[in-house]
């Protein structure tokens, strides 16, 4: 089993750790716990048992995902995409809280091997178990659609940047879409408009690798240090998946099994601590209500 917190780092300040979401490392890590059992099987039966997320179930959900086949589970940003095979989708958000749990060997008369808890929100009962949705904050979100080219996919997810390994993602559009930014760096990266998937983490992180103050104005950011940010939000990116993405507090995959990055972090949650590449104390700021870590050494303006 995964550690959830190394021995050798204090745990972030509690209210970071409250306020942590699922970004794509995470979301990209359920996803693929997800497929093999999921892809192929088909939905039995939905249980609704709250309706109170921050998007409310639709009228008549369970009737339109019953006896649908999953034909494709995809991920866009933060979104878990079900591609169902009448064409609908189903859209998954997370929120702050969220985590999806993974039960083999379920009934398909929709009992389950556990008893749905006040903070669990639904059931897909499919031919070979259950996906149960798991939210204590409610800010997560179940959206049905028709079709991604029509609302509501098209509307959440036709303002999202270009994901971090899309290869049209190249150092001359990444600097084109940081020059004309007069906002902090790290707000920039956080806004999901140059890129996706570099949440407040990840943000921090890649922006010491990068060598880059986080309260740099994006638009003076010269072309070598975008090209360098970018390999950087990329190398930090595919570290986090690799290790399962970060467990703070709340997430999980849906085996139950914790992510692993917060155990190499170099600045977040280290405020006070001596950098490990110069010895001088990290410190933290916050930025939009974020919490922000960084070497004022190693990382210049």
């Amino acid at each position: 089993h995964r550690r959830s917190r190394s021995r050798g780092l204090p745990p972030p300040p509690a209210r970071e750790s409250r306020s942590a979401m699922p970004e794509l490392p995470e979301v990209e890590t359920v996803r693929r716990g997800l497929e093999p059992a999921l892809l192929g099987r088909c939905l039995h039966k939905v249980v609704v048992k709250r309706k109170d997320l921050r998007i409310p179930f639709p009228k008549g959900f369970a009737a339109r995902l019953t006896d649908r086949n999953v034909a494709a589970l995809e991920r866009r940003a933060k979104y878990i995409l079900m591609h169902l095979s009448g064409g609908e989708t189903l859209i998954v958000h997370l929120g702050m809280s969220g985590s999806l749990k993974w039960m083999a060997q379920v009934e398909t008369s929709g009992a389950t091997t556990e008893p749905a808890g006040p903070h669990d929100h639904f059931d897909l009962v499919t031919s070979h178990g259950t996906l149960r949705l798991h939210d204590p904050r409610r800010f997560g979100a179940v959206v049905w659609s028709r079709a991604m080219t029509s609302d509501p996919a098209a509307k959440l997810l036709s303002r999202l940047g270009p994901e971090p390994f899309d290869a049209t993602l190249d150092d001359a559009s990444f600097y084109a879409r940081l020059h004309p930014r007069r906002s902090a760096i790290k707000q920039v990266l956080l806004s999901g408009d140059a890129v996706v998937g570099a949440g407040n983490i990840y943000a921090c992180e890649a922006l010491f690798a990068a060598g880059i103050d986080p309260r740099t104005p994006a638009c003076r950011i010269s072309r070598p240090r975008a090209a360098r940010l970018l390999a950087s939000v990329r190398h930090t990116l595919s570290q986090a998946l690799q290790l399962g993405g970060t467990t703070l507090r709340d997430f999980s995959d849906a085996h139950g099994m914790n992510g692993e990055f917060q155990n190499v972090a170099w600045v977040y949650g280290r405020e006070g601590q001596a950098c490990q590449r110069c010895g001088t104390p990290i410190r933290r700021l916050v930025q939009a209500q974020r919490a922000t870590y960084y070497c004022p050494v190693c990382q210049k303006r």
